[in-house]
This record gives C-alpha cells, sequence and structure tokens, in this order.
C-alpha cells in the first residue's frame, strides 16, 4: 500500500511541475509587421506589387512571395521553382530565405513562392530594398528587386 502511494505522490508532483514549466515557458517569438508591400520589377517577366508574409519560430524564419502583377511565363508543376529571397539587414549584410516550394501555376498566373526559409538573430531588421528574389525555372533564372522601401516597414524579429 505504501508504495501506490509514494507512486501516486511522485506522479502528482511530475504533473505540477509539467503544468508549472508550461506555465512559465517564454511565449513564441513573432516578426513585425507580418506582411509587407513592394514594388518590384522583373524586368521581361512582369512588374508591380508583390506581398511578402513572414514568421519565425526562435531563429528559423520564413518568408512567402506572392504578387499579381508578375505572372508564370507557362505553367509550372507544384515545387518546380527553385528561390533566393536575400533581404538587406539594417547596418550591414544580408540574410538569405531560400527554397523550392511552389503552389502549381497555370501559364499567366500570379507568381508565388514560398516559404522560403531563412535563420534570423534576434533584433534582425530585415528590408528587401537592396535585395533580389532569385527564381531558377527549368535552367533560366529570374531576378526581381525592390524598386522601393518595403511597406509599412523591415520585417523586425524577435
Amino acid at each position: 500500500m505504501r508504495c501506490k502511494r509514494i507512486g501516486a505522490g511522485a506522479a502528482l508532483a511530475a504533473g505540477a511541475l509539467a503544468a508549472t514549466g508550461l506555465a512559465f515557458a517564454p511565449a513564441a517569438l513573432a516578426v513585425t509587421p507580418q506582411t509587407a508591400t513592394i514594388s518590384a520589377d522583373c524586368g521581361a517577366f512582369g512588374s508591380g506589387e508583390a506581398t511578402l508574409t513572414a514568421t519565425q519560430d526562435g531563429t528559423a524564419a520564413t518568408v512567402a512571395v506572392k504578387s499579381s502583377a508578375i505572372t508564370a511565363p507557362i505553367a509550372l508543376g507544384a515545387d518546380s521553382i527553385t528561390s533566393t529571397l536575400t533581404l538587406v539587414r539594417s547596418g550591414g549584410g544580408t540574410v538569405d530565405f531560400t527554397g523550392t516550394e511552389n503552389p502549381a501555376m497555370a501559364a499567366g498566373a500570379p507568381v508565388e513562392v514560398g516559404p522560403l526559409s531563412g535563420t534570423v538573430a534576434s533584433g534582425d531588421s530585415l528590408e528587401a530594398f537592396g535585395g533580389s528574389l532569385r527564381m531558377t525555372v527549368f535552367g533560366i533564372t529570374i531576378t526581381c528587386t525592390a524598386t522601393g522601401p518595403q511597406s509599412p516597414g523591415p520585417f523586425v524579429f524577435d
């Protein structure tokens, strides 16, 4: 009988410690703003407004890019575009977000790539202006650049 009480007491203590750990767990880190817009120029492949959507989980971050002004030159299968988004860090340097994720797109459909993955540090302030988005499709590289600062401002990571 005594063993059952010790076992039950240990289980209750473990449960209490687990609950306490959850109560004091750090809040999830967040990037602000989560969404920004830029005006982008992709040369012969189009130009216009694009939306960047960022997320953060610790030092891991993702950015997705979508634009109805920039269109797919041909029909593309899912995950067929190799992309690198280079964002400029305030204070110098750049951060690359890379990946091969994209939905299937018909010829003339809005271009959408990501989420593209990168590594950030707490306090990083990243801006598309001065960086680029390079997309490689069937061996052809398309480079897009922002023609001005992103709005409402740079991504700031916790």
